[in-house]
């Protein structure tokens, strides 16, 4: 299933940033775009996604997107990297984890796939500062929940 997790994610690349949608071509944030690689591998989306802010209940200190996360995804050693990890960081130091991203590749040139503002979904170097970042690593699960 890995490489067809990163297969699938790589259709998303050039999705234009839309925050909180999940429509392939037309509008994605990085949430929408783990919803979407869901919904191609595993179905319908196992809960209904309420409206979140683009802080992500950061000033409540509120880590809502780990509790999904960790309710829907396999949760991994955060060391064990392997292509198709879907990982979640924290953009800043003492702050919520509110970013996603899947491993592309590992290794020397590992990348990973995310859409952030401002830009559209896109493969990035999976480098020191992004890694330094990796708050937890989640799998998808290996059969429809």
């Amino acid at each position: 299933m890995t490489c067809a997790v990163v297969d699938i994610a790589r259709h998303w690349i050039g999705t234009p940033y839309l925050h909180q949608s999940a429509c392939l071509g037309a509008g994605c944030d990085c949430l929408g775009l783990i919803r979407g690689v869901w919904r191609e591998l595993l179905g319908a989306e196992p809960e209904p996604v309420p409206a979140y802010s683009m802080d992500w209940s950061e000033p409540q200190q509120d880590e809502v997107l780990w509790r999904a996360a960790e309710r829907w995804l396999v949760p991994k050693d955060v060391h064990a990297e392997a292509a198709g990890d879907v990982l979640l960081f924290r953009m800043r130091d003492g702050g919520i984890a509110k970013h996603l991203g899947i491993t592309a590749q590992v290794g020397p040139h590992a990348s990973f796939i995310h859409a952030y503002s401002g830009h559209s979904v896109t493969e990035s170097p999976l480098s020191y500062p992004w890694r330094r970042r990796i708050a937890a690593r989640f799998e998808f699960p290996k059969e429809k929940i």
